[in-house]
C-alpha cells in the first residue's frame, strides 16, 4: 500500500466513524484503474456483534452495512476523498461478511487512480 492508498484508508475510517458511529478497525486500500478497493476488518460494534447471533439480526446488519452505507455516500458525498485524489466520486459497491466481520468497498472515481498514484 503506497502513501496515497494509506491516506485514502484513513479517510475511509474517519468517514465511516463520522457518518455511521463506528469505523472499521483496519482498512487496506488498493488502487486499480478507476477503483479504490478497500478491504475492511472490525466493522461491527459490540451491539451489532450481539445482534449477529441470530439469522434475522445477520440479515438486518447485512442490509444496513451494504444498502444503507451506499445511501449515506449518496446523501453525504465523500468530498475529502475527492480532494485527496483530485478525482470525482462516481459510485460505491459494498459487501460484508457479518460472521467474519470483514467487508469490501469499491469506490469508483472518474479518473484512473492506478496510473495517477501507482507509478
Amino acid at each position: 500500500m503506497n502513501r496515497m492508498e494509506a491516506e485514502f484508508s484513513n479517510l475511509v475510517k474517519a468517514y465511516r466513524k463520522k457518518h455511521m458511529g463506528k469505523g472499521p478497525e483496519r482498512v487496506m486500500t488498493t488502487f486499480c484503474k478507476c477503483w479504490a478497493i478497500c478491504e475492511m476488518a472490525g466493522n461491527l460494534s459490540p451491539v451489532e456483534k450481539f445482534m449477529a447471533k441470530t439469522g434475522d439480526g445477520r440479515q438486518m446488519l447485512r442490509t444496513a452495512r451494504t444498502e444503507m452505507v451506499k445511501e449515506i455516500y449518496k446523501d453525504h458525498p465523500p468530498i475529502e476523498m475527492e480532494e485527496l485524489l483530485g478525482a470525482k466520486f462516481v459510485k460505491l459497491f459494498v459487501d460484508i461478511d457479518i460472521e467474519l466481520d470483514e467487508g469490501m468497498s469499491v469506490f469508483v472515481f472518474d479518473q484512473d487512480l492506478e496510473k495517477k498514484f501507482c507509478k
